[in-house]
């Protein structure tokens, strides 16, 4: 009878251990669900205030070269950042998608983000690589284009030819200006006089098809008291107030993205081309590597010889006057504008 007792009172006590050892496992488990739950909530948190989209002014090609190395070698990543770059479509330029809040960033050139600026839009320059004006105006039949007055000049339907319109009102020429949109197809058909094109796009393509070109028809507006830069980075000032660190890093990335571009070009060449590919975009190899050759060449500053990846007031005064002076602002905006501190 002792025995059958002293039995019971085990296995009771033995199922009260396991009762016990169950409870235990059993918290352990919650605690550790909850432990997961909570850092990946962190995570999520962080991940989303570290998200970056940016949209280049134009589709895939070696113009946005050094982003798409910083983001193709993982420099973003370095940087604590979750980068997406996202290009523009016809109905969402990257202007809209920037003051949607559909991206955080965008390129443009600096005439555009004067324009802007003086339409109450305030923007921040938070990286600046062209230190060049890549613009030319090619005439044809191996006429000079400051002869042709009354001349149709093709000209981009997206922008990007405020200087030339400066030019065409200071000088008396009266340019008759048609829109199109990426190609020199009415130029080569010669339904125009004369066509702008930016020296590392349209002049090889003008090239490619055959058209003559020598110092009688061309004009480099960078030699002739035009050379106002072009592409630079852009967010709005207020998310730049709001994310300042953030926006530090993605321009420290991104030069090193186009640091990297300079010194393993054939390489970087072959990054570029897995953007257009996954695009679909019409161009070829050597099409793109004529671009890069150039869009490196403008990186320098013509006085400097440096890669100074720098807004310069010099020129965003020029810039200013000239479109001020032709009513293409109401006022002139001053550099301190567009520079991250005020």
């Amino acid at each position: 009878m002792i025995k059958e007792r002293i039995l019971i009172s085990r296995r009771v006590y033995l199922s009260s251990g396991r009762s016990v050892n169950l409870c235990r496992s059993l918290l352990i488990a919650a605690f550790f669900t909850m432990f997961v739950f909570c850092g990946n909530m962190v995570f999520a948190t962080t991940a989303k205030e570290e998200t970056i989209v940016f949209t280049p002014q134009w589709t895939a090609q070696a113009q946005f070269v050094g982003y798409y190395v910083a983001e193709y070698k993982g420099f973003y990543r370095e940087a604590g950042l979750n980068v997406h770059i996202e290009h523009p479509t016809t109905t969402q330029p990257a202007i809209n998608r920037l003051l949607s809040g559909d991206c955080q960033a965008t390129t443009m050139q600096v005439c555009q983000a004067l324009e802007n600026l003086d339409k109450g839009i305030s923007l921040v320059n938070i990286l600046q690589t062209s230190m060049n004006n890549a613009m030319v105006i090619v005439s044809a039949r191996g006429k000079d284009p400051l002869t042709q007055k009354g001349a149709k000049v093709g000209i981009w339907s997206a922008g990007f030819g405020h200087l030339a319109i400066c030019m065409s009102i200071k000088d008396h020429l009266n340019y008759q200006w048609v829109r199109f949109a990426q190609d020199v197809n009415l130029f080569v058909a010669g339904a125009l006089d004369a066509t702008l094109v930016m020296s590392y796009n349209e002049y090889n393509q003008l090239i490619q098809a055959g058209i003559e070109i020598t110092d009688k028809n061309v004009y480099r507006f960078c030699d002739h008291g035009y050379n106002v830069q072009e592409d630079g980075v852009y967010m709005t000032r207020e998310y730049y107030e709001r994310h300042p660190e953030q926006a530090k890093k993605f321009a420290k990335a991104s030069q090193k993205g186009w640091e990297w571009a300079v010194r393993h070009p054939e390489e970087a060449l072959d990054i570029v081309m897995q953007y257009v590919n996954k695009d679909h975009i019409a161009t070829n190899r050597v099409m793109q590597q004529l671009m890069l050759k150039e869009v490196l060449r403008l990186l320098v500053d013509r006085e400097s010889k440096k890669r100074e990846y720098r807004l310069r007031p010099d020129m965003v005064h020029l810039a200013s006057r000239l479109m001020k002076e032709n009513n293409m602002l109401s006022r002139e905006v001053k550099y301190e504008e567009l520079i991250c501190e005020k």
